[in-house]
C-alpha cells in the first residue's frame, strides 16, 4: 500500500513539474517579446533622431548658403554703383550706359533696380495693410512691393542673356552689370535693389558725443542709399534678406 501511495505521489509531482515547465516557457516568451519591442522602439527612436539631425544640418547649410549669396549680392550692388560702365563689362548681361549713377537714374517704378520714393510713403508703410501706398519697394510682390519675382522679365545670367536690359524692374540678378560670375548650386541667383534717399548733411560735433547738423553747411542735401539683397539657398524656399546703408 505504501508503494502505491509513493507511485501516485510521484506521478502527481511529475504532472505539476510538466505544468511548471510549460508555464515557464510561456513567461520566457513574454519576456523575450517585451525585450524585442523595447529594442525595436529604441532603434526607431535612434533612426528618427538621426534623420532629424541630418535635416537640421541640411537646413543650416542651406541657410548659410543663402546668407553668403545675399552677401555676394550686397558687394555686387556696391560695385555696380561705384564702377558703372558705359559699355557692358566682360560677362555682364547689360550696361548702365554711363560711368556714374546720379539721383535722376532712380525711379518710383524701380527700373533697373534703382528706386526712389517720397519720404511720406515710408511713413505709411504697414505689413498688415500693405498696398500700393503702404508698402516699401523692397517688399515682395505679395505685399505690394516692387521686387518682381518674374525671372523671365529680367536679363539672364545662366546663360548670359541681354534681353530685357532696358525694360526690367525690381531686383537685379547678380552680375547683371558687373559681370560677376553666377553662383553655382543655388536654386536662383541672388538679387539686389538700390534705394535713393535725400538727407540733410550731418556731422559729429566738436566733442564728438552726438550726431549734429550744427556744422558747416548743415542745410545742404546729401545722398544716401539703401541696398537690399536677397539670397537663395539650394531650395528657392530658403531665402535671406540683408540690408546696408551705402554712402559713397
Amino acid at each position: 500500500m505504501l508503494i502505491e501511495t509513493r507511485s501516485v505521489t510521484s506521478k502527481v509531482l511529475q504532472a505539476h513539474a510538466s505544468q511548471w515547465r510549460v508555464s515557464e516557457r510561456g513567461v520566457a516568451l513574454v519576456v523575450v517579446m517585451l525585450f524585442l519591442i523595447a529594442i525595436t522602439g529604441i532603434g526607431l527612436w535612434t533612426a528618427r533622431q538621426s534623420i532629424l539631425a541630418e535635416g537640421m544640418a541640411r537646413n543650416q547649410t542651406d541657410q548659410a548658403v543663402a546668407w553668403q549669396a545675399a552677401e555676394a549680392a550686397l558687394r555686387d550692388a556696391e560695385r555696380d554703383f561705384m564702377t558703372a560702365y558705359s559699355a557692358a563689362a566682360s560677362n555682364a548681361s547689360c550696361s548702365r550706359g554711363k560711368v556714374a549713377l546720379n539721383p535722376n537714374d532712380f525711379s518710383q517704378e524701380c527700373k533697373k533696380g534703382l528706386c526712389t520714393f517720397p519720404d511720406a510713403s515710408y511713413a505709411t508703410a504697414s505689413w498688415t495693410a500693405a498696398s500700393g501706398t503702404t508698402s516699401e519697394p523692397w517688399w515682395p510682390g505679395g505685399k505690394s512691393g516692387l521686387w518682381n519675382d518674374k525671372a523671365s522679365t529680367k536679363p539672364g545670367r545662366t546663360p548670359v542673356d541681354t534681353n530685357n536690359c532696358d525694360s526690367f524692374t525690381g531686383g537685379v540678378p547678380l552680375g547683371t552689370y558687373t559681370g560677376t560670375a553666377a553662383i553655382t548650386g543655388v536654386a536662383r541667383q541672388p538679387e539686389y535693389m538700390i534705394e535713393y534717399f535725400r538727407r540733410k548733411n550731418v556731422r559729429m560735433n566738436l566733442v564728438e558725443t552726438q550726431v549734429s547738423g550744427q556744422g558747416s553747411n548743415p542745410n545742404e542735401w546729401g545722398a544716401m542709399y539703401r541696398i537690399t539683397a536677397r539670397g537663395f539657398g539650394y531650395s528657392e524656399r530658403t531665402q535671406v534678406v540683408l540690408q546696408t546703408i551705402f554712402m559713397p
